[in-house]
């Protein structure tokens, strides 16, 4: 048996610790990972666990990324809890892998430590990686501060090993920002996370050779149509779940979590939709401009990212005239991912706001106080005039020329 580890009401961890201690707390089988900036800490802290005795699994260090999510889908086929945790580069070795695991249905747990992509080499936090992998099928939650990345670790195991789920989950949390900021985090004690989180449930354990399975089949035109669709029914079920975990969690902790997280909205009359880090800066630039200015500012974070809540989004937004999405991930010849998803939900919908991009903090460059109130008063004026008055996509915060587009 594991040892126990007793915690303080309040501990001071950054969201590497964070994800670490959650790991621990959920009794993993296999941990097969490959250390990398800025996710290193989280893999050497389970790794200490695992040798002071903290854990009763089985950590595999391997020779790439690529090795770690096989590893972990082997471990995962053979009927076991598995997880592990990457950034930028290695994320994008793991991709080829990312779609085994997601299409044979094993709720492997990935911690994300969001970085940028190379290049040119940069090991600081922007939201390429999560964007690189947001069509693989696995779940995806977003963590704006380290408690969230703790409380969303636990309730990821929860979500993707739920029998009416079967997928693999993501949890992203900003690079440096968030991994190596130290903050108050309240954490469960043991038993009561594991608990939570329950004894994992065998689904089709390779090892189990009274029912021999196959993993890795090939389809071809025949049925490989078949399976994606799914596979994807699967993914866009899983709300269902996740808004379950998310309400015991609260009934546990306290702490409550939405598809869609929403900050001073039920007056606005503008928002900035953001991810990460950002979240909280956006909400106190908002206030800001309440008091100093008079804006009606309000702000709207996806906490789900996949499958993209456009319902939730559209509750959220219904009532703003202008509406910024930022988007921190270099756009590739087109407009913001962050940007593509709110358009569609809002064109959908009865509402009609006045949509721009901004994209920022590429590299790890800093979003502003001063950066936000800009945007937020641009979109200001785009909704008192009822048009764009400015272009459709700017690059917020960049030095030199301002660069904008459409």
């Amino acid at each position: 048996m594991a040892e126990k580890l007793k915690l303080q009401e309040v501990e001071v961890w950054d969201g590497n610790m964070a994800f670490a201690q959650a790991m621990r707390q959920a009794q993993i089988d296999v941990v097969a990972a490959y250390p990398i900036t800025p996710s290193t800490p989280t893999v050497h802290g389970y790794a200490k666990f695992l040798a002071d005795g903290y854990i009763d699994g089985e950590f595999v260090l391997v020779e790439s990324e690529h090795a770690a999510m096989s590893g972990c889908v082997g471990a995962a086929a053979a009927g076991g809890r598995v997880a592990t945790a990457t950034s930028s580069q290695g994320f994008a070795l793991m991709v080829e892998v990312l779609y085994q695991a997601s299409g044979m249905r094993l709720p492997i747990v990935l911690c994300l430590v969001n970085r940028a992509l190379a290049s040119p080499l940069n090991v600081n936090g922007d939201h390429s990686d999560m964007y690189l992998g947001r069509d693989a099928g696995w779940i995806m939650l977003d963590a704006f501060n380290a408690q969230e990345a703790y409380d969303l670790v636990l309730q990821a195991f929860k979500i993707g090993e739920d029998l009416d789920v079967r997928l693999p989950v993501i949890v992203n949390q900003d690079g440096f920002i968030t991994s190596h900021t130290a903050q108050n985090v309240r954490p469960l004690q043991d038993d009561e996370a594991y608990k939570f989180v329950g004894d994992y449930k065998e689904v089709n354990p390779m090892l189990d050779f009274c029912k021999p399975v196959t993993y890795g089949a090939q389809t071809e035109e025949d049925w490989h149509f078949e399976f994606k669709a799914r596979q994807h029914k699967a993914l866009m079920d899983s709300p269902k779940v996740i808004k379950r975990v998310f309400k015991e969690f609260e009934e546990l902790s306290g702490r409550k979590y939405n598809m869609v997280e929403s900050y001073m909205m039920e007056d606005a009359e503008v928002a900035i939709v953001a991810l990460g880090s950002t979240v909280e800066s956006a909400i106190q630039a908002a206030k800001d401009l309440r008091e100093s200015e008079g804006i009606k500012a309000g702000v709207v974070a996806t906490r789900v990212i996949r499958p993209f809540p456009f319902k939730e989004v559209q509750e959220a937004l219904k009532d703003v005239k202008a509406i910024a999405a930022l988007d921190r991930s270099a756009p590739g010849g087109t407009l913001g991912m962050l940007f593509n998803e709110i358009s569609a939900a809002m064109y959908s919908s009865n509402a009609k706001p006045i949509i721009s991009n901004y994209i920022y903090g590429l590299g790890g460059r800093d979003m502003t106080q001063e950066n936000l109130k800009e945007i937020f008063r641009d979109i200001k004026r785009n909704a008192d005039e009822g048009k764009l008055t400015t272009p459709l996509q700017q690059f917020s915060g960049l030095r030199g020329p301002k660069l904008s587009f459409y």
